[in-house]
């Protein structure tokens, strides 16, 4: 049943080659007008002639796959398929035409051809997503039992359009018209007509009877819908004009809608065709909303997805229609979508051969929210579907039972009529099932609790993982969720699952979780006294994590020492930890202490890093070893030797970001008091800012001079005051002081205002 009533008819009769056309071209000429079935006998007979080529084979294999013979197709596909002609669509065809033909894994094989031809199609990206489709379908359980129906002929039947509480139309092209002796060249098979029937037990057809004239034009008459008060009817017919048939340009008769009153005898009056229809495109397949506010239709109009799409357009309260609109590409594809129908309950039922099928043509539903709007879309599966062509799926008021065609091989003939009955409510049974494993191992955890939580973290429901270390839980369709592990010694696991936008089909989704085991990794810290190797107690320590911002203080004990649990840390994790240690009468310190967890148990800090405090000094002499800061006479520039002791205040300073400290300068008595401040000050400053460029916060020293306002010893020497002081004596208070005002935080800005920062 490919593109049945899709199709645009061609009349056999009104070919014609001229004298000079030779075959080749006059079968051209039939395929390029789609008259398949005239192109692939003239085709057949060129096979193995001097015309012979790989794409006259892909047009007589693609005339056999339109009329449906794929057994021919294939045949004929496999010949040129690996030829630097064939085309994509060529390797697609071939694909459909292996899996009607029941051949699953090789068409599969072709697709993932295609795939590497066409990746942005539509079709390809959902067979990429889901290539277990075939499996996923056939485990999803039967929802329908089907019957063939014995009104069946071996003529093409198909349909069962719901009229009244006990009639149905079917289409049918079994009545041979004595004045009508035209075929319609697609598959040189006879017209479609409208017949009705009486509906009986289990869903049987009696009494068949061919509409009137009315109804039944010369050509095509195909599917149809009536408004649930009978009194309009929509319907599908060749384009005709005053019972003569128009045509678009390549000289292709189109399909159209038509809507037409019902009178009290069953008559079909006031026929008109809609706005819609146009004769350079086909519109066809009508359906109705439940409230009869909707029409839904197929066309092959300019602007489409792909072959022929699935549109709808409202009916306004007078009888017009609005703007027509493409359901998109959740429902069409680059293939034929077709054969609408709403129920009731707002299930919409289509035949596709676009979407993952087991073959041709596949019935698919879209599931409705409770808005109305469309939420999943579902292939029906087996016993409906087959790998030949499955369409038309009619649901009756009842919303249990309605008719489905097909063209499988069980059947009577051509294209039959299938009754059935729906045995469960359509609907995504949706779950969601794993392995709760170790991380490293992969060793099953049998025991442990899983959780399955909302989006607001309530816990939905809790289960235990088995023996084998499964557990399962049902889902909702189109909500978020979180599945999260845990058992003892081991670090929890979550994942984020959604059953929103699902691929078509999926029933089951699958996620294992994996614990890693508790390492038992900690940091071990052991603070001494500098200079005595003394544990200190009391030391207050504040270890930040860098990696996550979170910090906690703690002191140590007697022993000096303190270990930290380190509760969130993995093996193969980075550590990075600021850690601050304070305390009275010492310096405070701040280290980096930076490790990969590449085993289990503790880290000894320490051993990495010099967690010695150093006692806090009132001058920085008292600290470190500091020689005389020399300059050359009445000089104040920074000698190499000079700046040799002065870089060891410079380390001082950087090992202590909070230390500040004032730098002073004195001098003996000899020479003048003003003339010794000016140039103390001045050494002074040089020292101190000599210093600035090498230490964070410059701000953090300065330079004061002295003179010889503060001498040691007894050594004055102005004005009437001779000094029998010996040189050495004068050296003595020749001498730089780092006084420390402040051990406290890096940030304190210091200004010196004190005229005597030395005096005790």
């Amino acid at each position: 049943m490919k593109n049945i009533l899709l199709i645009s008819i061609v009349i056999a009769t009104c070919f014609t080659a001229s004298a000079q056309s030779g075959k080749l071209k006059k079968a051209d000429n039939y395929y390029n007008k789609i008259a398949y079935a005239n192109a692939a006998e003239l085709y057949t007979e060129l096979i193995g002639s001097e015309v012979d080529s790989p794409k006259l084979k892909s047009k007589l294999a693609d005339c056999y796959y339109q009329i449906g013979e794929t057994e021919k197709a294939e045949e004929y596909y496999a010949k040129m398929i690996t030829s630097p002609e064939a085309i994509s669509q060529d390797i697609y065809n071939y694909a459909q035409s292996l899996k009607e033909n029941g051949k699953y894994a090789e068409s599969d094989k072709w697709m993932e051809k295609f795939h590497s031809m066409e990746g942005s199609d539509l079709r390809v990206k959902e067979f990429v997503s889901n290539k277990t489709y075939v499996q996923q379908i056939e485990s999803q359980g039967v929802y329908f039992k089907v019957n063939l129906l014995k009104v069946n002929t071996k003529h093409a039947d198909f349909g069962g359009y719901p009229y009244g509480e006990n009639q149905s139309y079917f289409v049918t092209n079994r009545k041979k018209r004595v004045s009508v002796k035209r075929f319609h060249s697609w598959n040189n098979k006879k017209f479609l007509d409208l017949y009705k029937a009486d509906v009986v037990t289990n869903g049987e057809l009696e009494n068949a009877t061919f509409l009137s004239r009315k109804a039944n034009k010369k050509f095509h008459e195909g599917p149809l819908c009536f408004t649930k008060d009978g009194k309009t009817v929509y319907f599908t017919r060749n384009n005709m004009n005053r019972g003569k048939k128009r045509k678009d340009q390549k000289g292709i008769q189109n399909l159209k809608i038509y809507r037409a009153d019902i009178d009290g005898d069953g008559n079909w009056t006031n026929q008109e065709e809609l706005a819609i229809n146009s004769k350079d495109y086909s519109v066809g397949h009508p359906t109705l909303s439940a409230d009869e506010k909707t029409l839904y239709f197929v066309s092959d109009m300019p602007g489409g997805i792909g072959g022929s799409d699935i549109y709808k357009m409202a009916i306004n309260e007078d009888g017009t229609f609005g703007k027509a609109e493409n359901l998109g590409e959740r429902i069409n594809t680059e293939g034929q979508e077709m054969f609408p129908w709403m129920t009731s309950e707002g299930l919409l039922f289509f035949a596709s051969d676009g979407h993952l099928g087991l073959g041709g043509l596949d019935v698919f539903v879209m599931l409705p929210k409770k808005d109305g709007s469309f939420k999943k879309l579902m292939n029906v599966g087996k016993p409906v579907n087959t790998p030949k062509d499955d369409f038309a799926l009619i649901m009756n008021p009842d919303n249990l039972t309605g008719y489905v065609s097909s063209n499988r091989t069980t059947g009577t003939g051509d294209d039959d009529i299938y009754s059935f009955t729906l045995l469960k409510p359509l609907k995504v049974n949706l779950s969601i099932k794993g392995i709760v494993a170790d991380k490293r191992s992969n060793t099953i955890l049998p025991g442990a609790t899983v959780e399955l939580k909302d989006v607001e973290g309530n816990i939905i429901a809790t289960t235990t993982a088995d023996d084998n270390g499964s557990y399962e839980f049902g889902l909702e369709p189109d909500l978020d969720y979180t599945v999260s592990a845990h058992k003892d010694d081991y670090f929890d696991d979550s994942q984020e699952i959604s059953t929103k936008k699902l691929d078509d089909g999926v029933e089951m989704l699958e996620q294992n979780l994996g614990l890693e085991k508790d390492p038992g990794l900690s940091l071990y810290a052991l603070v001494t006294d500098k200079k005595t190797g003394a544990p200190l107690e009391n030391v207050t320590l504040t270890i930040l994590d860098n990696m996550t911002g979170k910090s906690e203080t703690f002191n140590t004990p007697e022993t000096g020492d303190y270990r930290k649990a380190l509760m969130d840390k993995k093996l193969d994790d980075r550590g990075s930890y600021n850690i601050t240690l304070q305390k009275e009468g010492y310096f405070t310190k701040t280290v980096t202490y930076n490790t990969a967890f590449d085993h289990e148990g503790q880290y000894d800090v320490h051993a990495n890093l010099d967690l010695g405090l150093d006692p806090a000094v009132k001058d920085l002499a008292d600290l470190i070893e500091i020689n005389p800061i020399n300059f050359d006479l009445n000089k104040y520039k920074i000698r190499p030797d000079a700046a040799k002791e002065l870089d060891k205040i410079v380390v001082v300073m950087n090992k202590y970001p909070g230390l500040v400290v004032e730098l002073g300068s004195h001098t003996d008595c000899r020479a003048s008091k003003a003339y010794n401040m000016r140039l103390s000050d001045k050494r002074a400053k040089a020292s101190a800012a000599y210093i600035k460029t090498k230490i964070t916060n410059p701000e953090r020293i300065y330079g004061k001079g002295y003179g010889e306002s503060i001498l040691l010893n007894g050594c004055e020497c102005e004005g009437a005051v001779k000094s029998d002081c010996s040189e050495e004596e004068h050296e003595k208070n020749r001498r730089t002081e780092f006084k420390v005002i402040s051990i406290g935080n890096d940030d304190v800005k210091v200004k010196n205002n004190s005229t005597d920062s030395f005096d005790k």
